[in-house]
């Protein structure tokens, strides 16, 4: 490790340095994907034996999204890259595209050219050649794109009889940030039930270890629970999970999308803040990087006369 990443590990997210970027980055998809996908890798512009984060969007986003926590990561020293899925509003898919039943599927797929391409994305970047460590990998999603990555962490789909589909799980992926992530399928509405087949997992199987993240005002239309049913990850998942329940956050999680965006109905500087510092610190811890600021974060977490949510782990 650099002498530049190495003071970043020390400091965790006290020490941010300059971030360089490239967009878009084209990767060949399969030809049943019907174009190339496209994304964005930032990272930051010193330092060596870089950890990567790939992350998934929620529906409709796309890599340009997510700034608050995309830039961030980079300045405390990770490479991450948001690959644009094609439910993403830039790419204007009708509904009855014929694709659009198999786009969650896609979405999985998307992510394993990108680790597939880690070696291409680094070269699309001036001065990144060399500096990425690719032993050091987690995923990361927002929503739908927490279910995305949440298979790459060993979560399945139920079929129609509630058998577990196939395994999509990635061994080169060792951590996770799953935010807001959709809960059981028995759970749905019944218009969800019918229009969304795929979210209907099963968590049985998800033995990566994650940081869950949900809010105690998230009430989803697409579930007859409250706000629970994000939670249910860590309640039927193998143990190695941590859960952080944020106190009135909705399901922008106070802005993680971007400021001043229609899906932020709960803006709030100091939640995306404490998300910043607290998903930085897991993913050091998670990814082996030696530095106590994880256990540092979570001690912090209930201090002060209002603190902003509760963490447990198991």
């Amino acid at each position: 490790m650099s002498e530049s990443n190495s003071a970043n590990a020390r400091h965790g997210t006290d020490a941010p340095t300059t971030v360089v970027s490239a967009a878009p980055v084209l990767l060949p998809a399969p030809d049943d994907r019907g174009e190339d996908l496209q994304v964005r890798v930032c990272a930051p512009a010193t330092g060596g034996d870089l950890p990567v984060i790939v992350f998934s969007h929620g529906f409709g986003w796309s890599m340009n999204g997510y700034a608050p926590l995309a830039d961030h990561w980079a300045a405390q020293g990770f490479v991450v890259v948001q690959p644009t899925h094609l439910d993403s509003r830039t790419l204007g898919i009708p509904h009855e595209d014929p694709r659009t039943p198999r786009i969650w599927r896609i979405r999985v797929a998307d992510l394993g050219l990108v680790l597939d391409g880690l070696d291409v994305l680094e070269a699309a970047v001036p001065g990144l050649g060399g500096r990425v460590d690719h032993g050091r990998v987690a995923v990361a999603g927002h929503s739908w794109g927490a279910q995305t990555a949440s298979t790459l962490l060993g979560a399945r789909v139920l079929d129609a009889d509630g058998v577990p589909g196939e395994d999509m799980s990635d061994p080169r992926v060792t951590a996770g940030v799953l935010l807001a992530l959709p809960g059981l399928g028995d759970s749905l509405t019944p218009f969800a039930a019918e229009n969304l087949p795929f979210m209907k997992p099963s968590f049985d199987t998800m033995t990566t270890p994650a940081l869950i993240v949900a809010g105690d005002k998230d009430d989803s239309a697409l579930s007859t629970r409250g706000p629970d049913w994000f939670t249910d990850a860590y309640a039927h998942g193998p143990a190695g999970k941590s859960l952080l329940t944020l106190f009135g956050a909705e399901h922008s999680l106070g802005g993680i999308p971007g400021t001043e965006v229609a899906e932020t109905t709960d803006e709030s500087p100091a939640r995306v803040a404490l998300l910043q510092r607290l998903t930085t610190a897991y993913l050091r811890s998670a990814l082996g990087l030696g530095d106590t600021c994880w256990k540092e974060a979570v001690a912090a977490l209930g201090n002060g006369p209002e603190p902003l949510g509760t963490l447990r782990s198991r």
